[in-house]
C-alpha cells in the first residue's frame, strides 16, 4: 500500500512529505534521492497574491449545510495530512502535497470584494460559511488579518456568518463575533480531531493543539457566541475511539452543538495520507485502510452525496449510532444554532426607507 517507497524524511512542521504528481500536469519534478539532507531545500512558506475579482462561491451539494462559501486563502499552512482540500491546488499547477501547505494564495482584496458583493442590490442575505475549503484562521491570518477585516464587513452589515476552524486564533476576534452573535448572525464550530497532543502535532502540525481548541470553545461560549464542536475527520482505526471523550470535553467547555465527518481521501490526498501513515503509524496502517474500505464499499474514497461524509454499511451505522448516543449523553444538540438575516442592513438603507 506504500505508494511512495522512496520518500524523503518529513520536514519539521509539515504534514506532507512530498509532492505527488498533479492530475493536470504532464511534467513532475522529483528531488534527487541521493542528495544529502543538508542540500535538500527546506519547504519554506511562500505567499502569492490572488487577483480574483469575486469572493463568494456558490455550491449546490445536497450534503452541505450552506450555499455560499468565503475563502480568503487558497492552500493552508496547518498541513493536515488528511485535508480534503489539497487537490484544489492542482488547478493552480501546483501539487496537493508540500505545495498545498507552503504556497499560499492570499486574496488581499477579500474585504473589499465581500463588501461589494453583499451590498449589491441583487444580493439576498443568506448565511455564508467561512473555511468551507481552507481554514480562515490558519497561521497566515496573523499576518494578513483578512478574516478579521471580512468580519468587520459582516458586523457593519449585520450579515450572518458560520465559521469552522481548528485554530485558537479565532478568540482574537471575540469582539466582532460577540457583536454578530448579538444579532443572531454568528456561529463557530471548532474542529477537534484528537485529544492526544502528540498525535495532533504529527497529524496537524501547524494547527492549534487540542487543549488550545478546548480553551477557545470555553472563551467563545463565555462571550455569548454559539459554539459547537466538529469531530472531524473521524479516522477509523486511529481516532474513532476518541469520539466520546471529545464530545464530553467540548460540552464541558461550553459547546452546545456537535457534528462529525468521516475521513475523506479524494484524488492524491490518499497518497499524502498513506505516506503519513508509513512514517508515523506504520503498525496501524493496515487496520486503518481495512476499516476505511469497509466504510467506503471496498474503496478508499467515494464521491456519492451523503455517503462521502458518513460512510456506508454496518460500520457506518455503528458510527452514527455511537455519535448520537454520546452527543445526547453529553447534552449536545438539544438546542439548534439559528442564524437570522432579519438584522441585515445595506449602507444608506435607513435613509432610503424614509421615501
Amino acid at each position: 500500500m506504500n505508494t511512495s517507497p522512496s520518500l524523503p524524511a518529513p520536514a519539521p512542521g509539515r504534514g506532507a512529505h512530498f509532492n505527488p504528481p498533479g492530475r493536470f500536469e504532464s511534467l513532475h519534478v522529483v528531488p534527487d534521492p541521493d542528495s544529502p539532507p543538508e542540500e535538500q531545500p527546506h519547504p519554506r512558506t511562500q505567499f502569492f497574491p490572488d487577483h480574483s475579482e469575486s469572493l463568494l462561491t456558490k455550491n449546490d451539494s445536497p450534503d452541505l449545510p450552506f450555499t455560499w462559501g468565503l475563502n480568503a486563502y487558497r492552500g493552508c499552512e496547518h498541513g493536515c495530512a488528511y485535508c480534503y482540500a489539497r487537490p484544489y491546488h492542482e488547478y493552480l499547477g501546483w501539487s496537493s502535497g508540500l505545495d498545498f501547505e507552503t504556497k499560499i494564495m492570499v486574496k488581499l482584496r477579500a474585504p473589499e470584494l465581500l463588501r461589494r458583493e453583499l451590498t449589491a442590490p441583487r444580493w439576498q442575505p443568506e448565511t455564508i460559511a467561512m473555511s468551507g475549503v481552507t481554514d480562515c484562521y490558519q497561521p497566515a491570518e496573523r499576518q494578513f488579518r483578512l478574516t478579521r477585516r471580512c468580519l468587520e464587513v459582516c458586523v457593519e452589515l449585520r450579515h450572518p456568518i458560520g465559521i469552522v476552524t481548528k485554530n485558537a486564533l479565532v478568540t482574537r476576534d471575540l469582539d466582532l463575533l460577540a457583536e454578530l452573535a448579538r444579532h443572531q448572525c454568528c456561529t463557530v464550530q471548532v474542529s477537534v480531531t484528537t485529544l492526544d497532543a502528540d498525535l495532533g502535532g504529527r497529524l496537524e502540525p501547524r494547527a492549534s493543539r487540542p487543549a488550545a481548541r478546548l480553551r477557545a470553545i470555553r472563551e467563545l461560549a463565555a462571550a455569548g457566541i454559539p459554539v459547537g464542536v466538529m469531530v472531524a475527520p473521524v479516522i477509523p482505526g486511529l481516532t474513532e475511539h476518541e469520539m466520546p471523550a471529545i464530545l464530553d470535553a467540548a460540552a464541558q467547555a461550553g459547546a452546545t452543538r456537535a457534528a462529525y465527518v468521516l475521513l475523506r481521501l479524494p484524488h492524491s490526498v490518499k497518497d499524502v495520507f498513506l505516506a503519513w501513515l508509513d512514517t508515523h503509524e506504520p503498525g496501524k496502517k493496515a487496520r486503518i485502510v481495512d476499516r476505511l474500505q469497509h466504510l467506503r464499499g471496498g474503496k478508499l474514497n467515494v464521491t456519492d452525496w451523503g455517503a462521502r461524509m458518513k460512510g456506508q454499511g454496518i460500520f457506518a451505522e455503528q458510527l452514527r449510532d455511537a455519535f448520537a448516543i454520546h452527543a445526547r449523553r453529553a447534552g449536545l444538540n438539544r438546542v439548534p444554532h439559528v442564524l437570522s438575516t432579519a438584522a441585515f442592513r445595506r449602507p444608506g438603507g435607513e435613509q432610503l426607507s424614509l421615501f
